[in-house]
């Protein structure tokens, strides 16, 4: 039962997440990649002021897997390393600690595009 109410509270925290975007989408004309952005910085200010931590451990991949999971590690890793290696570490820290997802996504997007060799749209 424990872990059926994990899944539950992740579907809820990332599909409420997912809804916020959506809204966005409907009634805003920002682009795709500015919503990105948004949902980045967003993320990372949530973390600069210790809130996205919270939701991390209350729904786990819900709230980490979403893009704004990636702007609350970059300041997570900015942060750490600031404390111990001063200007440099606050510089240097966030991508040292998102190293391996920057290099899993690298990887896999060039793997998909050799496999399936991506073409531009027909209009």
């Amino acid at each position: 039962m424990d872990t059926f109410l994990m899944f539950v509270k992740a579907f809820l925290v990332g599909g409420g997440i997912c809804l916020v975007g959506q809204i966005i989408i409907n009634y805003t004309h920002l682009t795709n990649g500015k919503i990105l952005v948004l949902f980045l910085i967003a993320g990372a200010i949530l973390e600069g002021f210790g809130l996205y931590s919270k939701l991390v451990d209350f729904a786990g991949a819900g709230a980490s897997v979403p893009i704004s999971g990636f702007g609350c590690a970059l300041v997570k890793g900015a942060v750490k390393a600031a404390k111990q290696d001063g200007i440099y570490g606050a510089l240097t820290g966030g991508l040292a600690a998102c190293a391996t997802g920057i290099s899993i996504a690298i990887v896999a997007g060039y793997l998909v595009a050799v496999i399936f060799r991506p073409r531009t749209k027909k209009k």
